[in-house]
């Protein structure tokens, strides 16, 4: 699978992320990965993976976080939503329905 960028430009975090996300993928074939930056300060990440069927929020966080914490702090503080879903999960997540049509944010 690919990581996209559904919405908005990249730029240098973003690329770094989705680096940073790549080895994810690598471990975790069937994954779909999302990300794009909400506001200058604020990106948002979503994975939904089969893997993380029968996982606690903590687990999947702990997961993902393990190929996150490899970027730089500066590039870390960004990530201000992060959306683990397995699939099926979509339709019943608040977080989903914010990442898929994001409030209007004010903050540029």
């Amino acid at each position: 699978m690919s990581i996209t960028i559904p919405r908005g430009k990249t730029d240098a975090t973003l690329e770094s992320m989705r680096t940073a996300l790549d080895g994810y993928l690598v471990d975790h074939p069937r994954a779909m990965i999302s990300l794009y930056r909400q506001n200058a300060v604020s990106v948002r990440v979503r994975v939904v993976d089969p893997g993380f069927r029968g996982l606690e929020k903590s687990e999947r966080h702990a997961l993902v976080w393990r190929y996150l914490d490899r970027l730089p702090e500066e590039v870390q503080g960004d990530v201000s939503m992060l959306v683990l879903l397995a699939p099926g999960e979509e339709a019943t997540s608040l977080a989903n329905l914010e990442f898929d049509d994001p409030s209007r944010s004010s903050i540029l």
